[in-house]
């Protein structure tokens, strides 16, 4: 049995201060002798090159990461994105940040099998809107919109569909535990990795549809309109100061143009019972794919309905006893996952590549969240 005895100690205490562990908590969590771990630490012969590989897995890093020599340099280790990202929210979760750099390195996979496919990547930095104000915001979602190609009834998938054809990688994360999960106690429900080609936009899964379409056009005014990834917790999306407003006012713009707005009929509204808000615009919220609370806000800033009035539905939300968290399916359709978490277009790349034995079968299922092979075949057979 092969035991290492080269092991770079920065290397494995930086691994588990990162995540918020000790290594005595990592050994007992894959199983492995913590005394065999400090003799590997001490030049000794101790844990094994598979022990070594089970917390190379568990940290998300390659084998040789922790037996090269040299110290932690933080501006290789992580990308000035994942940096951004930890900046703002430095008290993330240690699983967050591993699904930060999950993603990055998935984009990587993408932008590998797309390479050489003759199309020009849109350049993002080329793409201008206007400024931070309440007007240039509107002219921005108009814009926007066009360039989206939007109609009046749209769904998540189809606001999804028409933003990958811009060049964004987008990714829902699953509902399952796994790699792929932000925590149903997390309050981060998205964030975004700004890049000039192919930026990312990440949305948390929700039993609800309406909070993922804001996110996901949250998220879209951060890249086009500050250059630049957000990590956004459920408080950022009712924030009225600085660029979180203003991704706020963008997607309640693009999401509910002025057009929409004015079709609302505000003769009956039942302005004196907020218990009845969702029932009066419930036909408009289906239509639209928004929240009671998006079509409120849009009133408010618009000056259709006072702010006392919008204070007081968000006092009786507050009040209501929270939703019971889904606890899943079955899973039966696991071959369906990989689309719903990582695209259309990132699956196609993927299936396309095995097709043209660019890749393995192995491989296809690595890149496919560890995929069967029974349902990849499966995913052939139903991609499209």
């Amino acid at each position: 049995m092969n035991r290492v005895n080269n092991i770079n100690l920065s290397r494995i205490l930086w691994s588990c201060e990162e995540h918020g562990i000790t290594p005595e908590i990592l050994c007992n969590q894959l199983n492995i002798r913590y005394d065999y771990l400090q003799k590997s630490m001490q030049n000794e012969e101790g844990i094994t090159v598979l022990q070594l590989k089970k917390i190379a897995d568990y940290f998300n890093r390659g084998l040789l990461f922790y037996l090269e020599d040299s110290p932690i340099d933080q501006d290789v280790v992580h990308s000035p994105q994942f940096r951004t990202l930890t900046g703002q929210k430095p008290t993330m979760s240690p699983e967050l940040k591993m699904l930060i750099e999950r993603v990055e390195k998935q984009r990587e996979i993408f932008l590998n099998l797309i390479e050489g496919d003759g199309a020009d990547p849109i350049d993002w930095d080329g793409y201008q809107l206007p400024g931070n104000s309440t007007q240039s915001i509107k002219r921005s979602a108009n814009r926007v919109r066009t360039w989206l190609g939007l109609a009046e009834n749209e769904t998540f998938n189809s606001y999804r569909s028409k933003i990958e054809e811009k060049g964004v990688f987008v990714v829902v994360t699953n509902g399952y535990q796994g790699d792929w999960q932000i925590a149903k106690d997390d309050p981060v429900r998205g964030f975004s990795l700004y890049y000039p080609t192919y930026p990312v936009i990440v949305v948390k899964k929700q039993d609800s549809v309406q909070p993922q379409v804001f996110t996901l056009i949250h998220e879209l005014g951060h890249l086009l309109l500050h250059r630049q990834g957000y990590v956004d917790e459920e408080n950022d999306f009712y924030s009225v100061v600085g660029r979180e407003r203003v991704a706020n006012e963008f997607a309640g713009n693009v999401l509910i143009p002025d057009e929409f707005l004015a079709a609302i009929n505000l003769e009956n509204f039942p302005f004196d019972n907020v218990s009845e808000y969702g029932t009066y615009l419930r036909d408009y919220s289906r239509s639209w794919s928004v929240s009671t609370e998006v079509i409120l806000r849009r009133l408010l800033n618009e000056g259709r309905l006072l702010s006392n009035n919008y204070e007081e539905y968000r006092e009786y939300r507050s009040r209501l006893p929270a939703p019971v968290q889904s606890p899943g399916g079955n899973r039966s359709y696991r071959y369906r996952e990989p689309t719903k978490m990582f695209g259309k277009p990132f699956v196609s790349a993927v299936l396309e590549a095995y097709s043209e034995n660019r890749i393995t079968l192995s491989k296809a299922s690595t890149y496919l969240d560890n995929l069967k092979i029974p349902d990849i075949h499966k995913l052939e057979q139903n991609a499209w």
